[in-house]
């Protein structure tokens, strides 16, 4: 065959379909399962055979493989070379590799170091990341240790912290000493969570006992590279392996950095995954002198209070029933959730005349589906610290803050801002009617006009008395979204429209909306006059957000 050195080594397109099976026929013929990759890099035949390959996720090598005839042939070194090289062109520095044992002494050659093992994986590092972090560690020191996700922080985790304190009170069989706070606790960092990693650190902060010290997460427990199941659920073969390798990396560097000897988790009654975590700590970590305890979960009506509960009740729509699960201190969070799936329900509905959803862009040319999304998730931050905000002041800058990060998402395009006024007064009042009206006078400073200043100086009357009992009288529709905004739209004078289209055209929209029977034209009609009813939409995710947080009569 040729030499390695003309063999050209080239990036797999996986945007394409037939090249993302063929990496993972490849990948199953090595014993290897596909897995997510952002680029995947191989060395092929002058047949377009891959002969070796490697992936790179983020800062994560992963899926390395080479065909079993050629595995003495050198191929893997000046692969994995162009690997890196990519890598720093992209200013990723500090890389870790989950590989086969098999490959270690490859990657020592390149600069690597083993961070953990397990009997069919390693897990390494080129860089100083894990260094640097027990070097934080070790000012934190604590005989006892929490890992927890918190998506959100319940009422079950602050009982798990509460019950952990209390046994420092009952002598242990290993030496403790605390030159700190008794109790660490470190939020997992991996962003794939309902709840982003800064907003359940936050969390942690204001619900947890003073007594226990809250760490900065890292991506050494619990993460894309030690234990990616973990977010899937999967209790698979990949996942035991993945789970011996986190709590390697635990007892080797993690548990001795913080000077801890018991490690703290909740009992699972539920959650095989977990549980088979829970059971492989007890086995593996007394080796590295680190005891397990597993506590009694928290319950609720004889239910274990979980985060998943939790998360049911937000996806429902369900204020009431998350925070009856919660502490007051996670509450703005929960509303920050509802406040962004009542702006997601009204941009992914279609069939909405004028307006931007998943099938167009509706009466505009400056927006689409994309740009809109990211102005909500650019908002997603800002609605806990307007939930929050202690009067009309803080509230007034928070907003303009708001506004001026879905500006910079969207390259200057107004998208939201309508909705920031509208939701951050509701999220401020938590939806009481007279409260956004007396808050809207203290912002509007008693200037009264017509469009979305006077709707909150009236406390939204219409929605309370019309619109919101409309929208629950369609449960189980399923137009109930596009209904409710028809609604809105023959009863609202719509400032939006009138600036595109004039007064006496938006009368017309008014009584169009309130006879239609056909949306589809309706939708190609407004876009050809490019009318868009963006007040109806901005009170639409208000409807849909203020029904999340009153109970159904």
């Amino acid at each position: 065959m040729e030499t390695i050195a003309e063999q050209d080594i080239q990036e797999i397109p996986l945007s394409s379909p037939f090249f993302r099976a063929k990496v993972a026929r490849f990948l199953e013929d090595n014993g290897l399962r596909p897995e997510v990759l952002v680029s995947y890099y191989t060395i092929q035949s002058p047949s377009g055979e891959i002969l070796a390959g490697a992936g790179l996720d983020g800062d994560i090598i992963k899926c390395v493989a080479v065909s079993s005839a050629l595995r003495s042939e050198g191929l893997l070194t000046p692969l994995l070379s162009h690997v890196i090289s990519e890598a720093a062109a992209k200013g990723i520095l500090n890389l870790k590799v989950f590989t086969k044992p098999e490959y270690r002494a490859i990657f020592e050659s390149l600069g690597f170091k083993l961070l953990a093992s397990a009997p069919l994986a390693i897990l390494m590092e080129n860089g100083r990341g894990l260094e640097e972090y027990c070097s934080y560690l070790r000012k934190h020191q604590a005989p006892g240790v929490i890992i927890m996700n918190a998506n959100p922080f319940t009422l079950g985790h602050r009982y798990l912290i509460s019950q952990a304190l209390n046994n420092f009170a009952t002598p242990w069989p290993y030496s403790i000493s605390s030159k700190s706070k008794n109790l660490a606790i470190i939020p997992v960092r991996e962003d794939v969570s309902m709840f982003s990693y800064e907003e359940r650190r936050e969390m942690i902060l204001k619900g947890a006992d003073e007594d226990a010290d809250v760490l900065e997460g890292s991506a050494y427990q619990i993460s894309a590279a030690t234990f990616p199941t973990y977010f899937l659920k999967d209790l698979s073969e990949a996942s035991e392996t993945q789970m011996r390798l986190d709590i390697d990396l635990f007892g080797r560097h993690i548990a001795p950095a913080l000077g801890a000897s018991i490690r703290f988790v909740g009992a699972e009654p539920s959650d095989p995954l977990t549980a088979r975590y829970n059971k492989l700590m007890k086995e593996l970590l007394p080796r590295y002198k680190v005891m397990v305890v597993e506590l009694p979960r928290a319950t609720d009506h004889g239910k274990p209070i979980s985060a998943a509960r939790v998360r049911e009740a937000l996806e429902g729509g369900d204020f009431e029933s998350a925070a009856a699960l919660t502490p007051a201190s996670t509450h703005p969070y929960l509303l920050a959730a509802l406040a962004e799936r009542a702006l997601l329900a009204e941009l992914n509905a279609p069939l909405k005349p004028g307006l931007v959803g998943p099938d167009g862009s509706g009466a505009h040319s400056d927006m689409d589906y994309e740009l809109m999304l990211r102005s909500i998730r650019a908002l997603r931050p800002y609605w806990s610290q307007i939930a929050e905000a202690a009067g009309a002041d803080q509230l007034r800058s928070l907003g303009i803050a708001a506004e001026e990060a879905m500006l910079a998402a969207t390259g200057g395009v107004n998208t939201h801002r309508g909705a920031i006024f509208a939701l951050g007064l509701a999220l401020n009042a938590r939806a009481d009617s007279s409260r956004i009206s007396a808050l809207a006078e203290q912002i509007c400073a008693g200037n009264r006009s017509l469009g979305a200043r006077q709707m909150a100086l009236d406390g939204y009357k219409p929605l309370f008395e019309d619109w919101l009992p409309y929208y629950r009288s369609l449960e189980g529709d399923e137009l109930q979204v596009q209904k409710t905004l028809l609604r809105i739209m023959s009863t609202l004078d719509d400032t939006c429209i009138i600036h595109r289209v004039g007064s006496e055209r938006a009368q017309e929209v008014k009584a169009e909306a309130s006879s239609t029977s056909d949306l589809k034209e309706l939708c190609a009609r407004y876009a050809s006059e490019r009318i868009s009813p963006g007040g109806a939409a901005d009170m639409l995710a208000l409807t849909i957000f203020i029904n999340s947080i009153l109970k159904t009569n």
